[in-house]
């Protein structure tokens, strides 16, 4: 759906003050609540005003300042919940595990043995040999010089 009023989201009620949430931070462009089903206490979602569905749709000044209300946000929330560090997650797309499509920032407290994880490396990825990391990086690199943008997926033919 991109940019734009989802045809039913619970952030965009949220910020339209229709749905009931403990706001921790609110500015004109992001509001900050608490997950009402958190990981650890303290766990913070950080969402734009504007409805977004997922990362690839939020403008990049937007994004950067996300991540900035994260950042102020962080320490806090460490402080608070007792925790020794943080996660901050951001899942774009159903295959990431976004279940909200209203692009959001989490801030996860974490504390020893409290059973959360994100394993990384993946247990079931290899490591690639070096001229196939190379050839990834030189991809990206030209793909974000290209002035159209395009973006062939591996594996797909050029013609």
């Amino acid at each position: 759906m991109g940019v734009g009023t989802a045809r039913h989201c619970i952030f965009c009620e949220i910020v339209h003050g229709a749905g009931e949430a403990s706001i921790c931070y609110e500015d004109a462009d992001a509001i900050a609540f608490m997950d009402i089903q958190p990981v650890n206490a303290g766990h913070v979602l950080v969402v734009p005003k504007a409805h977004f569905d997922s990362m690839d749709d939020v403008p990049e000044e937007l994004a950067l300042h996300l991540f900035g209300v994260a950042l102020r946000l962080s320490p806090i929330v460490r402080r608070l919940a007792g925790a020794s560090a943080v996660n901050v997650v951001v899942s774009s797309g159903r295959e990431a595990g976004q279940d909200v499509f209203h692009h959001h920032v989490h801030l996860i407290p974490r504390v020893a043995g409290d059973g959360f994880e994100v394993p990384l490396p993946h247990a079931g990825s290899s490591m690639p040999d070096r001229t196939t990391l190379d050839a990834m990086a030189a991809r990206i690199m030209c793909a974000m010089h290209d002035p159209v943008r395009r973006v062939v997926p591996l594996g797909v033919a050029v013609a």
